[in-house]
């Protein structure tokens, strides 16, 4: 079943199965060679409206869902229904559904996630991989993943143990507080969460880092404070949509995502040859993510052994990258698409 709406460019459409409804945006000439782009949290597809609409211009087909719990598509109650291995079952539909030709596949934070257990679980849907702002993990993207591979220069252990993903285990502790505190009020959560990076916060404590010390985000105010969102991140019309689609469900889907760790570890471990990627792929690195960059620290050594074919680079830019050097960003994918003979 397919529905289109015309925003501006951007055709909306809905594909629904028995299993799923997801929402997406699309651009470009039906026959053109596919790229996928996949948001993370907390986008929809609308986050890449300046890369569609440069890629749709080369001549690309380009597809952006909003994945599951996000925008338009499906939000289960469940919060086992937002482990990695369901999302990727989604996009395999969807891209069934599209004519099923390999793609490339363009994707950010969580997105990476879903992008990089595609192309290892079903690598003939790829012909290339971008990953922006998160690297690879082979055995997949989880707390006991990740925490091995923290810069203790920065954290040491006895007052980090979790380092820059204390706000990832918060959720796994106190997941109800997490989902209220973003809820008081979504518009404010949105814009305080959507700003750009401050090469100032490189090499020192995150934020992120304290939050179960603080009591949440927020702290004890359990709330956003009052903030204007980055018109230079998201056009305002786009940033409204954004929070329209947090108004209509509100953020506990969304932050479910993070409460599936061994059913996503053990996704991972089926993949062939231990999730290695045999396609092309770029990484492209934020300089000021104080969370994700790879620069200075072991979290990109997972992802350099696993990969066959690995460009990478980065961008002064923080961990909202595809929204704050959106010309740069595009450039960087057209170089690379080049360079392998991709485009």
């Amino acid at each position: 079943m397919t529905a289109t709406l015309r925003l501006s460019a951007l055709a909306s459409r809905t594909f629904a199965t028995p299993r799923q409804t997801t929402h997406y945006i699309e651009c470009g000439p039906d026959d053109g060679p596919l790229m996928v782009f996949l948001h993370g949290w907390p986008g929809i597809g609308l986050m890449w409206r300046a890369q569609m609409d440069a890629f749709a211009a080369d001549g690309w087909h380009c597809i952006a869902p909003d994945l599951r719990g996000f925008g338009g598509s499906s939000a289960p109650a469940a919060n086992d229904a937002y482990a990695i291995e369901n999302v990727v079952a989604d996009m395999a539909e969807l891209h069934d559904h599209l004519g099923g030709q390999p793609a490339i596949w363009v994707s950010h934070d969580w997105g990476v996630v879903v992008a990089g257990e595609l192309a290892a679980h079903e690598p003939k849907r790829c012909r290339g991989v971008v990953l922006i702002s998160l690297a690879y993990q082979p055995a997949g993207h989880a707390l006991p993943t990740v925490v091995p591979l923290v810069d203790r220069t920065i954290y040491p252990a006895d007052h980090y143990p979790d380092g820059q993903w204390d706000y990832y285990r918060y959720y796994t502790t106190h997941f109800e507080t997490a989902v209220a505190d973003l809820d008081a009020d979504k518009a404010a959560s949105l814009a305080s969460i959507f700003r750009p990076g401050d090469p100032a916060g490189v090499g020192k404590v995150a934020s992120h880092a304290v939050v179960t010390r603080n009591g949440g985000r927020f702290g004890a105010a359990h709330r956003a404070p009052s903030t204007q969102p980055d018109p230079a991140l998201w056009p305002p019309a786009d940033f409204d949509a954004l929070v329209q689609a947090f108004n209509a469900h509100g953020f506990r889907a969304s932050c479910a995502w993070y409460l599936n760790d061994d059913a996503n570890v053990a996704y991972a471990g089926k993949a062939c040859d231990s999730g290695r990627l045999t396609q092309p792929v770029l990484f492209v690195n934020g300089d000021f993510d104080q969370i994700c960059t790879i620069a200075g620290n072991p979290q990109g050594d997972p992802m350099r052994a696993a990969c066959a074919d690995l460009t990478v680079t980065s961008l002064p830019a923080g961990h909202w990258l595809p929204l704050e050097r959106k010309a740069e960003l595009i450039q960087v994918i057209r170089t690379w698409l080049q360079s392998r003979k991709l485009s």
